[in-house]
This record gives C-alpha cells, sequence and structure tokens, in this order.
C-alpha cells in the first residue's frame, strides 16, 4: 500500500487555502525522516571517525549539554511508548504505529546521544552530520507543532495533553540541540592549535562558519582596516603542506617507475635464459643487447597520470559528488518558474501555493550556492596541493639527475616545468569536471527543452551543433597564433635577459639604439599577432553573445511556424529561455576544457620526460672504510659524463695517503676537473671502483655564492662556531674585505654573488669548505681568481703544509707551479689519463710530460702566471673588475673607517626586492591606461556596449510583450510581425558585440604598444647603479609577465566587466519595471553588495600581491640551486635545500590559500543577494499576480534567475581588473626612477673626427657611488699626452676601475672635470662621448645574432672593413672557416666560442671603431698566454698612435709602457715612467717585487 495512498488526502493538504497533513503522515513519515537519515549514516560516519583521530576532547559544558538533551530527549520518546502501553492497558485502542514510531525516534535519539560522545571522543570540534540531524528533526517537527496548534484551536475536544505535553518538550529539546550544535567545541588535547597561534582557524570552526567560509571574516576585517602583511597570514593546514603532500605524490611515481622496470626485467630475464642456452661464445650477447633494446621501447613509460590520480584523486572525488547535486539542484529553477507562471495564469489557486513557491526557489538557490561553493573550494585545495607537490617533485629531481640530463634542458625550461606547467594543472583541475558535467548538464537541458516544445528544441539543438565547429575551428587557429605569440615573445624575452646582463657593455659601447631596435621589431611582429588573435576572439565573443539569441530565435521560430495553432505563451518562451542560459555554459565551457586538457597533457608529458631522467648512481663512490693509509683510492677507472658518451678519463689508477697534499696539473682540457667530479660521484662509473673515507668538502672552479648574507655562505648550514670563524675568516683573507663590505659579514651578496669580485667569490666559496671541516678537500683551482699575495697567503694559511688544512686530505688543481715544490704528491693529466704521478723532484728527474709542461710555462709563469694568476688577480680580487655593483663596497670602505659602519642603516642590503604596493589602485593608473589606448577609442566602445545592451533587453521586452498577445481562434494573429523584430533585435545585438570587442581589443594593443616603447626606453636610459640594485629578475618580469597581463589579460578583463556591468544593471531594470515594488529592496541590497565587494577587494588585492611577491623567491632559489647541485651534493647538504625549497612553496601557499577561500567567502555573500533578488523578484510577483502579465513575469524572473551569476562574475572580474591594473602600475614605474645624462646633446657641437690627439686632462677629479657615501677617488690631477700608453695599478680598492667608470661618464664626477682634447666630457652627450672612446672590457660579453651585428650592430662600416679588424684579432682564419662566416650565429652570452675567441672579437670590436683613445681593462683570467701574447702585440702595433690606458692584472705587461699611475685609498700615491718609479723604491717597487719583476 503506497504511502500517498495511506496517508494522504489532497482537499485537506493541497487544494485548500489552509493546508495540513493529515495525523497519520505525521506520525510515519515525519517521524522516520529524520531516524532513516541517522541511521543510514551512522556506519559510514563511525568508519570516518575512526580512521581520522585528531586526540580526545576533554568535558565541556556544550559537549555535557548535548549529550543531556539527547539522553532526555531518548527519556521523551520512551514515555511516549510507555503511554501507549497504558493507554492499551485502560482498553483505549491505538494503531501500531503510535508504537513503532516513538520506539524508532527513542532508539534514534539515544545513538544521537552516544554519536556526540564518540565525536568527543575522536577529537570532532563540530559535527556537520549532527548538525544536519537536528536540522531535519526541526523541520519535520515544525509541521507537527503548528498541527497540534491548529487541532487545539479548532478541535478542543480531540487533545491528548500527555502526549502534546511530551511533544513540546521533545520540540524545544530538538531547538535546544540543533543551537547547541552550532557551536564549536574546544579543541582536543595536545593538539597544535593550543600552542600555535598562527594556525588556519578553519580547523577550529563551526560546521556553519565552514559551509559559509565565515572562518575567514577575521584576515578581511583586518585586511580592510589596514593592507594585511605577512605576519597576518596563517600557517598552511598540515594536510596541504609540502612536507604532506610532495613524499606522497613521489612514493606514488617511485611505484609507477618501479613497475615499468620490472616489466622491463621480466623480458629481460626471459631473454638471458635463452641466451645461456645458446652454446656459441660470442654472438648470444650482442643478440642479447639487441632484444634488451626491444624490450624496453614496448614496456612504456611510467604513468605519471596514473601517479597523479592516485596521489589526489581520493580527496578529488568529493568535489565530483558535489557537482552532480549542483547540476541537478540548476534545474530547479526553470521548473519553479514554470509552476509560477501556472499559478499566475490560474486565478483559483491558493495564494499559499506561490509563497511556497518562492520560498522554495529561495531554498533551492540558497542550498545549490553552498554546494557550488564547496566544490570549487574542493577543487582549487587540489589544485594547491598538486602544485606543491608537482614544484617539490621536480626540485628533488633536479638534485638527482645526471650532468648529461641536466644539459638536454636549460634552467629557464626546468623553471617552466615549476611556474607554467604546473601552473597549467592548477588551472585544469577548477574544470576537468565539465568533461562528464557538461553531457550531463546538456541531456537535462534538452529532456527539459522537449517537455516544453516539442520536437521543435531540434532546430535549436541544430544551431548549436553548427556552433561548435565554428568555436573549434577559431580555437585551432587561436593556438597557432598563440604558439607564434609565445615563440616572438620568448625571442623577447631572451633579448632582453641578453641585454639586461650585458647592460654596461651596451652602456661602454653607446649601442642602446641598436638594441632597442632590436627588441622593438621582435615585439612589433608578436603585436602582429596579436592583432589577429584580438579579431579571431571578436568573432567568438560574437558567436558565445549570438548563440543563445539564434537558438531560441530557430527553435521559436520552427515552433510557431510548424503548426498555427502552436501558441507561444509565457509558460513556454521563458522556461525554454531559462533553459537555454542554462545551456550556454557547458556549451562554450567544452572547447575551453579541451583545449585545457590539451594543454595540461602536454605539459605532463614534459613533467614525465623530467621526472623520467637518469639520476646518479648512488652507489658509484664507496663512502666506506678504506684500509688505514688511503684516503682516496681509484682502480682502473673510467668515467665519462653520461652512459652513452664515450669516456673522458680512462685508465685511471690513483692512491691517496691520508693526510697527503696532492696537486692536479695539466694543459687546459686535460681532465683535472673532471677527475674531482669523479671523485664526487658526479660522472657516470663504467667501469673500475671509486672509494673515499669520510666526509668531503668541495670548491668548484667557478665560485657558486648563494643570495644569502656572506656569512651565511660560509656557515652553510652548520652550527656557529665562533672562534674557528673567525680563524677561516684570517685564513682565506677575508677580513680586508669585511672591512670593505657595507654590514661586514652580514653584508647580502647579489644574484650570482653580482657584488663580489671574481676573487672574492672564489675565497667565501673556499671558506665555505674550510669551515665545513671535513676529512677530504677538493680544490678546482681555487688560486686562479685571486692575486699572488692573496694566493701565497691562502696557500701558507690554509691548503699548505702548515695551513690550516693541515692533516686533512687536500686534493688542489691548480695552474701555479711556485706551489708545486711544497707539495706530498703532483699527479699530470694528459688527455683524460694520468701519465705520471710523484713528488716534484721526482717527476723534474723523469724529463717526462711534467718537465715539458713546465718548460712551456716555465718563464711566462716564473715571472708571469704567478701573477698573471696573480696580477688578473690582483685586480680581480681587489680591483672590483670595474663594476660599479663591486666598487660600491670600495667606496664605502673609503667612505667609513670599519667602526663608522652603523651609519648607513640598510647598507648590508644590496638588492631591492619587490615591493607589494599596498591600497587601492590609484584612479591615475585607470586614466594613464585610458589615454594609452586613446580617449576617442575608449567613448566609442562604451557606446557599443550601451547599444548591445539596450539591444538585449529590446528583444526579451518584445518577447514578453508577444507572449501576452491575445489567442484568436487558437492563433496569434501578428505573429510573423513579432518574430522578424525579434530577429532583427537580436541581429543588431551581435553586430554591436563584435564592434565592441573589436575596438576593445584594438585599443588594448594600442595601449600595450605604447607601454612597453616607454617602458624600454626608461630602463635603458637608466644609470648602471639602478642596473645593480634591481635584481634582472623584477625587469624580466616588467617584460614578460606584466607585458602579457597588459597584452592579452587586461582587454578581455575590460569586456567581461563591462559586459557584466551592464547585464546586471539591464536585469534590474527589467526587474522594477515588471515589478516596481522591489524598489524597496534593491538599494538596500546594492549598498549590502557594495559594501561586501569593497570588504573583499582590500584584502584579496592584498593577497594577490604578496601572493605574486612570495612566488619569485620560490623561482630564484631553484634557479641558484640548479646552478649550485654539485656543490650542494659534495656537502651532502640535499635535504636541508629540500626543506628550503618546501618553505618556500608553503610561503607563497599561505598567501595564496586565504586568496581562495576569500573567493570563496565572497562568492557565498553575493549568490545570497542574488537569491535574495530572485526571491524577492518572485514574492512580490505572487503579491501583484492581479495586476501583472504573465508574459512580464517571466521575463522579470529568467532575468532574476541569471542576476546571481553576473553578480558573482562583476565582482571577480572588477577584482581581477583592479588586481590586473597594477600591471599599468609597475610598468609605468620606471618612467619616475632616476635617468642618465641625454644621449645627444643639442646644439652641441664637436670638432669633426674628435678626439684627434688623444690629449686627456683630469682636473682635481673625484666621484662617489651613492649620494650617502665619501667619495671612492678625489683630487686626481694629471694629464696624459696624446698617444701615451699609461698603467694604472694599485691594491684592492685603490679606485682603478672608478677612473674608467668617470671617463666613461658610467658614473658622474662628483668634484673636478676631465677634458679630452680640450672638451670637457661633461657637456657631450653621452652616446657622443662613448662611442669615440673605446673600452676592452674585462668579461667579454657577445650577444645572440650573427657575428656581425656583434661587431658593428648599426651597421656603419663594409664588410671589408669588418674583415679586416677580424684579420688583425687573428679571428679571420677561424670566421672564413665557419659555414656562415659573417652571419655565423653566436649563441646566448656567445657560448658557442671559446673564451678566448670571445675575447678578440672584443678586441676586434676595439680595431673597427679604432678611436683615438682606449682603454683597456686587462682580462687575462679566461686567456692562455699564447691568447694574451696575440693580444698584447695587436694593441702595440695597431694602437700605437692612439692613447691607451691599461688597469693591470699582471706588470709585466705594463713595465714597458710610458708611464704607470698608481692609486692608493682613492688617491694618486705615485705617477712616472716604471724604471723611475721602481727606483723611488716606493709602493710600486713593492708591487713589482711581490711579482717576482725585481
Amino acid at each position: 500500500l503506497l504511502i500517498s495512498d495511506f496517508c494522504s488526502d489532497w482537499n485537506r493538504t493541497w487544494r485548500t487555502p489552509s493546508p495540513d497533513l493529515t495525523q497519520c503522515f505525521q506520525n510515519t513519515v515525519l517521524m522516520w525522516v529524520p531516524c532513516a537519515y541517522l541511521w543510514l549514516l551512522a556506519p559510514f560516519y563511525i568508519i570516518y571517525l575512526k580512521s581520522h583521530d585528531r586526540g580526545y576532547i576533554c568535558m565541556t559544558y556544550l559537549s555535557k549539554a548535548k549529550t543531556i538533551a539527547g539522553f532526555v530527549l531518548w527519556m521523551v520518546c520512551w514515555a511516549d511508548v510507555f503511554c501507549t502501553f497504558w493507554e492499551r492497558g485502560h482498553g483505549v485502542s491505538r494503531a501500531p504505529v503510535y508504537l513503532i514510531s516513538p520506539t524508532v525516534l527513542g532508539i534514534t535519539m539515544l545513538l544521537a546521544a552516544l554519536l556526540i560522545q564518540y565525536e568527543r571522543i575522536k577529537g570532532v570540534q563540530s559535527s556537520g552530520v549532527m548538525l544536519t540531524f537536528w536540522l531535519i528533526a526541526v523541520v519535520c517537527g515544525t509541521i507537527t507543532f503548528r498541527s497540534k496548534i491548529l487541532q487545539a484551536v479548532w478541535e478542543p475536544a480531540t487533545v491528548n495533553v500527555f502526549k502534546y505535553v511530551t511533544f513540546y518538550v521533545y520540540y524545544a529539546l530538538l531547538l535546544i540541540s540543533l543551537v547547541l550544535s552550532c557551536f564549536t567545541d574546544q579543541p582536543p588535547l595536545f593538539s597544535s592549535s593550543v600552542k600555535d597561534s598562527e594556525l588556519c582557524p578553519e580547523s577550529g570552526a563551526c560546521f556553519l562558519s565552514k559551509i559559509t567560509f565565515w572562518w575567514i571574516t577575521r584576515l578581511l576585517m583586518q585586511g580592510y582596516r589596514r593592507p594585511l602583511e605577512e605576519k597576518d597570514l596563517w600557517v598552511l593546514n598540515p594536510e596541504d603542506q609540502s612536507r604532506t603532500v610532495v613524499p606522497q605524490l613521489v612514493r606514488r611515481w617511485d611505484q609507477e617507475c618501479n613497475k615499468v622496470k620490472r616489466l622491463q626485467e621480466k623480458s629481460m630475464y626471459s631473454q638471458k635464459q635463452s641466451v645461456m642456452d645458446n652454446k656459441d661464445e660470442r654472438r648470444p650477447e650482442v643478440e642479447f643487447e639487441v632484444l634488451l633494446v626491444r624490450t624496453s621501447h614496448k614496456s612504456g613509460e611510467p604513468s605519471l597520470f596514473l601517479a597523479l590520480c592516485r596521489t589526489f584523486g581520493p580527496y578529488f572525488l568529493v568535489s565530483a559528488v558535489y557537482k552532480i547535486i549542483h547540476d541537478i539542484l540548476m534545474f530547479v529553477g526553470p521548473e519553479i518558474l514554470r509552476l509560477l507562471i501556472q499559478f499566475v495564469n490560474d486565478s483559483s489557486a491558493p495564494y499559499w501555493h506561490g509563497f511556497f513557491y518562492t520560498a522554495l526557489l529561495f531554498v533551492c538557490t540558497c542550498l545549490q550556492t553552498l554546494i557550488l561553493q564547496r566544490y570549487f573550494h574542493v577543487c582549487f585545495v587540489t589544485g594547491m596541493r598538486l602544485r606543491s607537490a608537482i614544484v617539490g617533485a621536480v626540485y628533488r629531481k633536479a638534485l638527482v639527475i645526471t650532468n648529461a640530463a641536466r644539459r638536454t634542458s636549460t634552467v629557464g625550461e626546468i623553471v617552466n616545468l615549476m611556474s607554467v606547467d604546473a601552473q597549467r594543472f592548477m588551472d585544469l583541475i577548477t574544470y576537468i569536471n565539465m568533461i562528464w558535467s557538461a553531457p550531463l548538464q546538456v541531456a537535462l537541458a534538452l529532456y527539459f527543452l522537449w517537455q516544453n516544445l516539442g520536437p521543435s528544441v531540434l532546430a535549436g539543438v541544430a544551431v548549436m551543433v553548427l556552433m561548435v565547429p565554428v568555436n573549434a575551428v577559431i580555437a585551432m587557429k587561436t593556438k597557432t597564433y598563440q604558439v607564434a605569440q609565445m615563440k616572438s615573445k620568448d625571442n623577447r624575452i631572451k633579448l632582453m635577459n641578453e641585454v639586461l646582463n650585458g647592460i654596461k657593455v651596451l652602456k661602454l659601447y653607446a649601442w642602446e639604439l641598436a638594441f632597442r631596435d632590436k627588441v622593438s621589431a621582435i615585439r612589433e611582429s608578436e603585436l602582429g599577432v596579436l592583432k589577429k588573435m584580438a579579431y579571431l576572439s571578436a568573432v567568438s565573443t560574437f558567436t558565445w553573445v549570438c548563440a543563445p539569441f539564434l537558438v531560441a530565435l530557430s527553435t521559436f521560430a520552427v515552433y510557431v511556424l510548424v503548426d498555427e495553432h502552436n501558441v507561444l505563451d509565457a509558460q513556454k518562451a521563458f522556461v525554454s529561455l531559462a533553459l537555454f542560459n542554462i545551456l550556454r555554459f557547458p556549451l562554450n565551457m567544452l572547447p575551453m576544457v579541451i583545449s585545457s586538457m590539451v594543454q595540461a597533457s602536454v605539459s605532463m608529458k614534459r613533467l614525465r620526460v623530467f621526472l623520467s631522467h637518469e639520476e646518479l648512481e648512488q652507489d658509484s663512490v664507496d663512502h666506506v672504510e678504506i684500509s688505514a693509509p688511503n684516503s682516496i683510492r681509484i682502480v682502473d677507472g673510467a668515467f665519462s659524463w653520461s652512459k652513452k658518451d664515450l669516456p673522458t678519463l680512462k685508465r685511471i689508477n690513483v692512491c691517496i695517503p691520508e693526510g697527503a697534499l696532492v696537486a692536479v696539473v695539466g694543459h687546459v682540457g686535460s681532465g683535472k676537473s673532471s677527475l674531482l667530479s669523479a671523485f664526487l660521484g658526479e660522472m657516470h662509473k663504467q667501469e673500475g671502483c671509486v672509494s673515499v673515507k669520510g666526509s668531503v668538502a668541495y670548491v668548484p672552479q667557478q665560485a657558486w655564492i648563494q643570495n644569502t648574507t656572506l656569512r651565511e655562505n660560509i656557515v652553510f648550514g652548520q652550527e656557529r662556531r665562533e672562534s674557528w670563524y673567525h680563524r677561516v675568516l684570517e685564513a682565506c683573507a677575508l677580513l680586508p674585505d669585511l672591512d670593505v663590505l657595507p654590514g661586514g659579514d652580514a653584508t647580502e651578496i647579489g644574484e650570482k654573488g653580482v657584488n663580489l669580485s671574481g676573487g672574492q667569490k672564489q675565497r667565501v666559496s673556499l671558506a665555505r669548505a674550510v669551515y665545513c671541516d671535513c676529512a677530504v678537500y677538493l680544490l678546482d683551482d681555487p688560486l686562479s681568481a685571486v692575486d699572488a699575495h692573496v694566493g701565497k697567503h691562502i696557500f701558507d694559511k690554509v691548503i699548505g703544509p702548515e695551513g690550516l688544512l693541515q692533516g686533512q686530505t687536500r686534493v688542489l688543481v691548480t695552474h701555479a707551479l711556485s706551489f708545486l715544490p711544497q707539495v706530498d704528491l703532483i699527479l699530470v693529466m694528459v688527455d683524460g689519463e694520468i701519465t705520471e704521478t710523484g713528488s716534484y723532484a721526482e717527476l723534474l728527474g723523469r724529463q717526462g710530460a711534467f718537465a715539458d709542461f713546465l718548460r712551456t710555462y716555465a718563464n711566462a709563469e716564473q715571472e708571469g702566471e704567478e701573477e698573471q694568476a696573480a696580477g688578473q688577480r690582483t685586480k680581480r680580487g681587489c680591483d672590483l673588475e670595474w663594476d660599479p655593483a663591486k666598487s660600491l663596497q670600495t667606496a664605502e670602505t673609503k667612505a667609513s673607517p670599519a667602526g663608522q659602519k652603523d651609519m648607513v642603516p640598510d647598507a648590508a642590503k644590496l638588492t631591492r626586492a619587490d615591493k607589494a604596493n599596498t591600497g587601492r589602485v590609484k584612479l591615475s593608473v585607470f586614466w594613464e591606461y585610458m589615454k594609452a589606448i586613446g580617449l576617442c577609442l575608449c567613448f566609442i566602445s562604451i557606446v557599443f556596449f550601451l547599444a548591445q545592451h539596450m539591444a538585449s533587453l529590446g528583444s526579451n521586452y518584445w518577447l514578453s510583450l508577444w507572449t501576452d498577445d491575445p489567442v484568436i481562434n487558437g492563433t496569434q494573429p501578428s505573429r510573423n510581425m513579432r518574430l522578424g523584430v525579434y530577429g532583427t533585435l537580436g541581429l543588431s545585438q551581435g553586430i554591436a558585440v563584435f564592434c565592441y570587442s573589436v575596438s576593445v581589443s584594438i585599443g588594448g594593443i594600442l595601449a600595450s604598444r605604447y607601454l612597453h616603447e616607454s617602458m624600454l626606453y626608461n630602463v635603458l636610459r637608466s644609470p648602471m647603479a639602478f642596473f645593480e640594485c634591481t635584481p634582472s629578475g623584477n625587469l624580466v618580469n616588467r617584460f614578460s609577465k606584466e607585458t602579457d597581463t597588459i597584452d592579452s589579460v587586461i582587454p578581455s578583463i575590460i569586456k567581461m566587466f563591462m559586459g557584466s556591468m551592464f547585464s546586471v544593471l539591464g536585469a534590474c531594470t527589467i526587474i522594477l519595471v515588471a515589478t516596481p515594488l522591489v524598489a524597496i529592496i534593491i538599494p538596500p541590497l546594492g549598498l549590502f553588495y557594495f559594501f561586501v565587494q569593497r570588504f573583499y577587494v582590500a584584502s584579496s588585492r592584498q593577497l594577490k600581491r604578496l601572493e605574486s611577491v612570495s612566488r619569485s623567491p620560490v623561482y630564484s632559489h631553484f634557479n641558484e640551486t640548479l646552478l649550485g647541485t654539485s656543490v650542494i651534493r659534495a656537502f651532502g647538504k640535499q635535504q636541508r635545500f629540500i626543506g628550503e625549497s618546501d618553505y618556500r612553496v608553503d610561503h607563497n601557499q599561505r598567501a595564496y590559500y586565504p586568496s581562495i577561500v576569500a573567493n570563496r567567502w565572497l562568492a557565498v555573500r553575493l549568490e545570497f543577494v542574488g537569491n535574495c533578488i530572485v526571491s524577492f523578484a518572485a514574492l512580490f510577483a505572487v503579491m501583484a499576480r492581479d495586476s501583472l502579465s504573465p508574459g512580464l513575469m517571466g521575463l522579470s524572473i529568467s532575468y532574476a534567475l541569471q542576476v546571481t551569476a553576473t553578480l558573482n562574475w562583476l565582482v571577480r572580474m572588477s577584482s581581477e581588473l583592479e588586481t590586473n591594473i597594477v600591471a599599468v602600475e609597475r610598468v609605468k614605474e620606471y618612467s619616475d626612477t632616476e635617468k642618465e645624462a641625454e644621449w645627444k646633446l643639442k646644439g652641441t657641437t664637436l670638432p669633426a673626427g674628435w678626439p684627434t690627439a688623444g690629449l686627456i686632462h683630469i682636473k682635481n677629479f673625484g666621484l662617489r657611488y651613492r649620494d650617502d657615501l665619501e667619495l671612492a677617488i678625489h683630487n686626481i690631477d694629471i694629464t696624459i699626452e696624446g698617444g701615451e700608453k699609461v698603467g694604472i695599478v694599485g691594491r684592492t680598492g685603490a679606485g682603478k676601475s672608478s677612473l674608467t667608470l668617470g671617463l666613461f661618464r658610467i658614473i658622474e664626477a662628483a668634484q673636478g672635470e676631465i677634458h679630452i682634447d680640450g672638451v670637457n666630457i661633461a657637456d657631450v652627450g653621452l652616446h657622443d662621448l662613448r662611442s669615440r672612446i673605446t673600452i676592452i672590457p674585462q668579461d667579454p660579453v657577445l650577444f645572440s645574432g650573427s657575428l656581425r651585428m656583434n661587431l658593428d650592430p648599426f651597421d656603419s662600416y663594409s664588410d671589408e672593413e669588418v674583415w679586416r679588424a677580424l684579420e688583425l684579432a687573428h679571428l679571420k682564419s677561424f670566421v672564413s672557416g665557419l659555414p656562415d662566416k659573417l652571419q655565423h650565429e653566436c649563441s646566448e652570452g656567445g657560448e658557442n666560442l671559446s673564451l678566448g675567441q670571445r675575447q678578440l672579437v672584443c678586441l676586434a670590436r676595439a680595431l673597427l671603431r679604432k678611436t683615438k683613445v682606449l682603454v683597456l681593462d686587462e682580462a687575462t683570467a679566461a686567456v692562455d698566454l699564447e691568447t694574451d701574447n696575440l693580444i698584447q702585440s695587436t694593441i702595440r702595433t695597431q694602437f700605437e698612435e692612439c692613447t691607451v690606458l691599461t688597469i693591470a692584472h699582471r706588470l709585466n705587461t705594463i713595465m714597458d709602457y710610458t708611464r704607470v699611475l698608481v692609486l692608493d685609498k682613492g688617491q694618486m700615491a705615485e705617477f712616472g715612467s716604471p724604471s723611475s718609479l721602481v727606483a723611488k723604491k716606493g709602493m710600486f717597487y713593492k708591487m713589482a717585487k711581490d711579482s717576482g719583476l725585481v
């Protein structure tokens, strides 16, 4: 028997002005529903609690009250049961239901009380399951409560007093339980939230607070009162932290890899047996090899997709459940709209029907809101975890891949895996459910439409199906354009990167304009592609806006034209429109999701390839205790850089006794550094065995310096030992440098050690190794970058027999022959083999390779290379390598003796981190952007927007008039006219859409062209000091990320913002026209909306800024790690770096997590505003049903149903607009920074061919690096005649570089002046000055582009002149041997040329310009003696008549110069010919003596 027959009476419950439910229904269904809910859920809930134990909560008043209420409810139900038994005993007959229902209810209440206690034991502070149970019970109880009151009023005779009293007590207790379950209990004992104030409040929030995201309100309040700072953010929840998420993914990925390996091994194993059976000696092995290769291909790659699914799938599945519920609830709106229109049409229906529908509509929309936001929350949290996991996995992998694998991808590409590819996954996760949800929504919508309009729907469906290929074609086209744009963008950023890295060279050569034009040319092609994309996006916007209209038009047209008795009434028209609006979303989302999936699959493949790279073999070096005397031992070793390569080192047999000092010598490229790599296990061991005893410290050839303080660079994560630290500093000759550095050892060292000279970097790198106090030291030529006396000091105090490291095993790769007599053992390397070993005396006696090596280098080196090593080092270690940033320290030494360090508060800070701006974006930024677009174009765009929305409103209003047309003989007479006008209005709407889309996109392109051009010009005009203080990352970020935002993000956001704003205004207008009463409600709702929006944007904007500021450190740390992997591995510090990386990722997510929750917080509140508008529109329509036509009511509610989504979108877009317009602010930032003097001065006429003689007169000259510092050089007063050759020498920090910087006006004079040929250089345009004097800089910088471009970017010389310069620079034979000759493409930084060749290219530049003044910053660090001699001889012959100023690294190169200038502490100490200065026995004599020249 059905419940409906058993318990219902329609005349009593529905068709009546005062409805009520039957007694039977109340005593069965209403009582059983809450019981069924709890009994169904209890088993699952208990299992869940069992597995999620959060700790024990002590008994509090709250838990006591909840439990008591539960037990009292149980007793009340039993009282009912006993009452029924008592009645039966007294002969009153009662239906069994009066026994069964209270019994079931009583047992359920007992279960509830027990569950409350079990939750407490398992640490649940607030329970959603129980809250929902009490809510259902209260709702069911309320209906009975109303019935009982009505019964008592109308039929007092039937009242059973005892049962009434028990019911009222029961109902009161239900309400109390409901209220109690809204509160949250105290945290469990020993939980971290008791101790940690920074803990996220989410875990302790009550259920209601969680589903409405109320718990974040306190943070938003803070953000509203003052801009949020880092200290306001909470720690991430433990389950979102890297240390939880990354190991899960890594474990699953390893399982996948092992699965594939096992498959491969299986096939290998079966192969092997067949091989074994074969008795032939040689052939089976070959066969086996071939088979091996074949099987490994078949077994496939490990699946990253599966690993991700198994890691994040279970949590993500919850979102699918939410999505299904939400999708079904979406269709409730149109159904209720249908019932409401029916209600308006049926005047006999009682009024409460209308109110019931309105209430139902409100409840459903609110439920829909809560479920949708919960769904998004799960998606975003999954996305966030996914990103953390990918970044962590890539970082961990980068620490273990082989050098060969590392070379297959550039640093930039690996960083992209972290930034771009991880981001793609994050974006996809939010939409991935659309893959099954979109077809479900489409199917449901079509089903309801068919119910409504019958087969005519197929016409609309046909239009939709036709739209799909159109959209697909547009998507494909856009993708190809996107690829082209990305390519241009990559080229532009690569070039910008080079420009910023080589900015000093550009300035010294006055080449800025040539490179500005190169960048602009790439930019123009990029903008050309953007313009094509703009037209395409206009077409796609046109289809996106017109599709729903065309669908509606075709459906209605077919419906009314097929049969003239088909009348289009309000119910059919507006319910269909509401359904078409629902259809629009999945149809438009599908192509987007698919393209997003394609992108993610590409990213997945890139990630899989990277994570599958070959790893270093953990066991290639045995770190076991080896037989006592030997510290390092290699037996029959052969090593290569990758498995496929031929061995780089072969037949290596080495035995190094413990505590020995071993030198490794050999020509360039003989394999000395590779030998150290073999000791470290960095190379692939092809055969032999390597054993190393004890811990290892390693000093690489190129010092690896972290961007942190000097002290942290040396201590390197060890514990602090103050006395040892000072001994190390003293031994590594770093104490004088500490006095020079502005903040002592707390000075921040810039990226890659930019504010240290080569010598300082090398000494810091050495100090790091010494401080570690290990058993074995591998030193890869640490003395090459320091000058002679410093080198001697370091050898004596650190490396040598009496040094700090005595007693430890030291392996020293060196070119400095003077130290060889003091070492215990020398290994001589030739072509990757150790040809001789022995002590200095033994090897000399053998007359072998070592003796030849000595002879080659002896004369040159005995006088030279110690100081070639020295001289160059004098310069490198001391002279801060003519780098202003570096001279910055010099300046400050002189500026303040050690005691006065504290004068400059921020002196220790060098780089300026990207600051997060605070507060609202100023209106001036919007105004700047509008001016960049052009005000006329802005106005035209707004007019088109207005036209489109007027047409849209007009067409829908027209439709409502059409549906209200009277029906005569079953037809509507003016239907054709109505259809025609409806179609025309729709068409005009489409045209307006197309026009505004084009105008906004073109405006955006004009703006981005203008903004990029002005930023490029402003950056190039900035002085050198600006580039030292601004990390290159910040500048590249402006040219990549911010420019990209201005190019593509801002225009589309403006379109959506304007569109949704007009939509909201239009909807409000329509609702006001239909039901003017809504005017009472709209202003307060509008105010609430405005307040919520402002309240939210204040915090959201700041969170976004904090998130983007904390994102750069993740990548910069990764960048740094990639450059220093070998050092990190050698010292065994992988875990510390992994921890640091995880910390930085979590630090970034700390700002990201509140921002996604704030988005949900906002959405819940705004959708609530939207739901209120819908409900009030429906409510007032119900109240005014006598005066309202069905057409208008349908129109008003179908618009209201859209308002929720549009409102939400409007706020999202307005905050996006504010967040992204910041890009304009940041791009404009550099227009206000300090600029250099003018490049070309108007009205100055220089003599033709100036300078003609090259006479330099320096009068009382001085300069300073920053206004707050004292003079770096002062009172220099000298005259250099035309054609003189002058050497400039001096100790560390003497100011040699500063003088040349002053000559080129890289730094402007603070006192005095410099005249060249009688012209004061301060009165000449910078380009005029710099293009007429030449420098050969110390670091040979080349740019990617043709060789010819590198020599002559302005094309001002003929090919003959270029070839002549190459010939004089000894490069002609090399260049003519290249396939492209002068058009040979140089790679980034000129890496496809050797260092020596690059140095010669710089010489060729100087020969080509052939100016009268040549400054030589003598860089011989990179150059072998042969190249060095070539350069010296060319300069002597070709620049005979020129004035040559040489900053000398090696005194032997300037001993034949006309005069020498000796600088000391920024002043001129001596000036005269070399012979007279030696005779004077002054400073110059001392230096010459140190270098062994006298």
